[in-house]
């Protein structure tokens, strides 16, 4: 017993040392990213500033640098985020709701579908929208990220409207309620975990999404603050450490407020539909 015990204790020693090195890993660059946004005189180096400072906010919060790559931002992400959540519904219900004669294979091709990786259809599509006129838009840049994030997502509303007893959509028929006001009143608000799980998702993964905007995006006016960020490095000479550390300031903090907004209505929607599943 002695002997099972220490080796319960090296194990356990072994995993914190280990966790604490990731957790260095993650924590280093954030704690160097904030000190330096507030060091007029930042470098590489993690320092307390020598004179805390909004120098390095004012010198990017200019409409070319940070505000409009900021805004094209939101309208890329936010846009994007509630075309795939409506579509996802709307494709979710009957896969979940129906049996369809091909149902098991459709599932097996959204699974498919999103593990194909972007590099490899990046080349027709691009092609495609020359021909229609969604190169160097942010509307192009919506459909093709709507496009790729979609089969993930109806795979996962799927799961999520699984999880809501049927009973309840025909409690509400008997009492003459459509199917559509079913939808609306009874499995939307049960499903709001799974919608707010979906946007979280897809608002982060196309907020930090680089590669898309960099190759559709031609114009500078339409940059978001991936591709700004990136840019920063190469037009303003030697690098500006503090003002590159206030916009990644910024651009970090959209995702963190997204997240804390959806927290709590996440939380009661959880609650909501354990008790349904209960009852």
């Amino acid at each position: 017993m002695a002997n099972l015990a220490k080796a319960r204790s090296r194990d356990r020693l072994a995993a914190d040392i280990a966790l604490t090195f990731v957790a260095i890993a993650f924590v280093v660059p954030m704690v160097w990213m904030v000190l330096a946004a507030f060091d007029a005189e930042a470098t590489l180096a993690i320092q307390l500033p020598a004179r805390w400072s909004l120098t390095n906010f004012g010198a990017i919060l200019t409409e070319d640098v940070a505000i409009r790559p900021f805004m094209n931002s939101v309208i890329i992400s936010a846009g994007t985020s509630c075309l795939v959540v409506i579509l996802a519904l709307f494709a979710g219900y009957p896969l979940s709701r129906y049996r369809l004669r091909y149902g098991k294979q459709y599932i097996y091709t959204i699974v498919f579908a999103s593990a194909l990786p972007i590099t490899a259809i990046m080349v027709p599509i691009y092609v495609m929208f020359v021909h229609i006129g969604l190169v160097d838009t942010l509307a192009g840049v919506i459909v093709f990220r709507t496009a790729a994030e979609l089969p993930f997502a109806v795979w996962l509303m799927k799961g999520f409207m699984d999880a809501i007893p049927t009973d309840l959509e025909e409690a509400a028929w008997t009492e003459g309620a459509s199917r559509m006001e079913g939808v609306a009143y009874i499995v939307v608000p049960l499903l709001a975990p799974g919608i707010a799980t979906i946007f979280i998702l897809s608002f982060i993964e196309n907020w930090g999404n680089f590669f898309v905007p960099f190759i559709l995006l031609q114009s500078r006016d339409n940059y978001p603050m991936a591709v700004s960020l990136y840019s920063f490095f190469g037009e303003y000479g030697e690098a500006m450490y503090g003002q590159l550390a206030a916009f990644a300031l910024l651009y970090t903090a959209p995702t963190l407020l997204v997240y804390f907004l959806i927290q709590k209505p996440l939380q009661k929607g959880g609650l909501r539909l354990g008790g349904a599943v209960k009852a």
